[in-house]
């Protein structure tokens, strides 16, 4: 017998299903296999070839033993991936994926219209103290202001309270940064009222602030005409006269409403005009207040709630809604 024909033989055998696997470990490796009867030679080979004839068969088993080994395992986890408990023919099952909140794609939305004309962001701590909230813009101890907001305080001194505006956050910037400054101060805010349709314990302001030498209610203007026009595509505001302790003059922002073309509509109460923030230039006394030169700086604030841009872009009558967890709201967006 010619062991490197039989070394071919092995390489060529085509094992093909599971039946082939047990047939080639018979013709090769069973106990009349054709390799048992080539061991069996080994004593009939002269002395000095015996050696070099049995390392061959070695290397020859130990071929075949890995091809049938390889094949059997083969077959054998492919018997097992077709023995499933479950119909292949049947739809696959399309779960539910999450979404982003109307909040958060209205808040998104916001900051990336600001940001294209130069704002940056700037985000202060909830926890804020009575001078960062309060009297640095503006309202000391007895000033009736501080009675248009009814507020969450943590300790008995009065002294560290919830935020109740990002305002808070725009005085940290004015003592940490350096002018000019150009930010928005996206966060969330509190405040201690009843939760009705339009009013909640918490929400969600963008208040923005611009310092530099120079600024105008003009560029006030032009700034919330911008916002105005990439956010709800109205092109028509107007500034009512109106108070701020922080802001001389001030105004209240309102856009034509988009719903009805100025016609009248529930949402614009019959008048042609939704009410979408506060805006003004900021008061003097709150940049001394922050050490900054007044003869040299001035600028303009406004400041809007998130969930009221929310409800007039999505046309949502109750604010209850988005706090609600309600997954039929919620897959809306």
């Amino acid at each position: 017998m010619k062991i490197h024909s039989l070394k071919e033989e092995i390489s060529q055998y085509k094992i093909e299903n599971k039946e082939d696997v047990e047939k080639f470990r018979i013709a090769f490796l069973g106990t009349k296999g054709k390799l048992k009867v080539a061991m069996g030679l080994i004593a009939d080979v002269p002395g000095e070839l015996r050696k070099e004839f049995g390392l061959l068969v070695n290397e020859v088993k130990n071929e075949a033993d890995s091809k049938w080994a390889l094949s059997k395992n083969a077959f054998e986890h492919q018997q097992e991936a077709t023995q499933v408990d479950f119909d292949l023919t049947a739809p696959a099952y399309h779960g539910h994926l999450g979404s982003l909140h109307p909040i958060t794609k209205t808040k998104r939305r916001m900051v990336e219209i600001f940001e294209r004309i130069g704002f940056a962001i700037f985000e202060g701590p909830e926890i804020v103290n009575d001078w960062h909230n309060f009297t640095a813009l503006n309202m000391p101890q007895d000033h009736p202001a501080r009675d248009m907001q009814d507020t969450f305080f943590l300790t008995e001194n009065l002294e560290f309270l919830l935020r109740t505006h990002t305002s808070s956050s725009q005085i940290q910037a004015l003592e940490t940064e350096k002018l000019p400054l150009r930010i928005i101060t996206p966060g969330r805010v509190y405040r201690n009222e009843t939760i009705s349709a339009r009013a909640h314990c918490t929400f969600h302001q963008v208040e923005g602030l611009y310092i530099d030498e120079g600024v105008s209610f003009a560029d006030l203007k032009q700034c919330i005409y911008y916002f105005a026009k990439e956010m709800f595509g109205s092109e028509n505001i107007r500034l009512r006269p109106s108070y701020f302790p922080f802001t001389e003059p001030s105004a209240e922002v309102d856009i034509s409403c988009f719903i009805c073309d100025q016609k009248g509509c529930p949402v614009c109460k019959k008048t042609g005009w939704v009410e979408i923030g506060g805006c003004g230039m900021v008061d003097p006394a709150v940049l001394q207040n922050c050490n900054i030169d007044t003869t040299k700086y001035n600028g303009y604030a406004f400041g809007m709630g998130i969930e009221r841009i929310a409800m007039l872009y999505y046309q949502i009558n109750d604010l209850r809604l988005f706090w609600q967890n309600d997954m039929r709201f919620l897959r809306q967006f």
